[in-house]
C-alpha cells in the first residue's frame, strides 16, 4: 500500500477556518477525500480524511495559541491602565510640589503635602489589592515576615514578637510582594 501523495502541511492550514467534521457515512464527505487517493482504496480515503482532520485540528490550535496570548496581553495592559488611572492625581500632586518655591514654603507645609500625596497613593494601591504588612508587637510569621536579627526580650511572653520593623511587607491580592524586613524578640531567661 502507498501513502497518498500530498503537498500539504499544518502551516498552509495555520489560518484556514474550521470546518464542521463529517463523518464517513454522509453523502458529503466524499468531497472532502484527497483527489490523489484511489477512489477504490476505503483504508487511503480514511487515511486521507484523518490527515485532513488533523491539519484543520493543528491549524485551529495554532489558532487558540496566537489568541490565548493576544488576550493575555490585552489583559495585562488594561490592568496597567486602570492602575496608572488611579496614580494619575497623586503625580498631578508631586508635580505641584516639585514647583513650589523653597523661600516662601516652609518645611511644616512640604511635610504634610507629601504625607497627603503618600496617603493618596496608599489609598489609589489598595484599592487594587495592596496591603502593608507592618507587624510591630505582633508574633513573628516567616510566611509574611523576614527576621533580620533578634533582641533580647525583657519578658518571657514578648519571646518571638517583633520589637522593630526595619522595612514594611507588601502582599498582593494574597500574594507576598516582599517580606516584612524586621528584628524579633528572643527570650533568653
Amino acid at each position: 500500500m502507498t501513502e497518498p501523495h500530498t503537498t500539504d502541511s499544518p502551516e498552509a492550514f495555520a489560518e484556514a477556518p474550521a470546518t464542521p467534521v463529517m463523518d464517513a457515512a454522509s453523502p458529503a464527505s466524499d468531497a472532502a477525500v484527497d483527489p490523489g487517493v484511489p477512489a477504490g482504496d476505503p483504508v487511503a480515503q480514511e487515511l486521507a480524511e484523518q490527515k485532513d482532520k488533523y491539519l484543520r485540528l493543528y491549524a485551529e490550535f495554532e489558532n487558540f495559541k496566537r489568541r490565548a496570548v493576544r488576550d493575555r496581553q490585552d489583559a495585562e495592559h488594561r490592568g496597567m491602565q486602570h492602575l496608572l488611572r488611579g496614580l494619575l492625581d497623586s503625580l498631578d500632586d508631586l508635580s505641584r510640589f516639585a514647583t513650589v518655591d523653597p523661600t516662601t514654603t516652609d518645611a511644616k507645609t512640604v511635610v504634610d503635602g507629601v504625607g497627603l500625596v503618600e496617603r493618596n497613593v496608599m489609598k489609589s494601591l489598595a484599592g487594587h489589592g495592596l496591603e502593608v504588612v507592618n507587624p510591630a508587637g505582633q508574633p513573628f510569621d516567616p510566611a509574611v515576615h523576614e527576621a533580620l536579627t533578634t533582641a533580647p526580650a525583657t519578658r518571657k511572653e514578648d519571646d518571638g514578637l517583633v520589637a522593630q520593623v526595619y522595612q514594611v511587607g507588601y502582599v498582593l491580592n494574597g500574594t507576598l510582594l516582599r517580606p516584612a524586613r524586621v528584628v524579633v524578640q528572643q527570650w533568653n531567661g
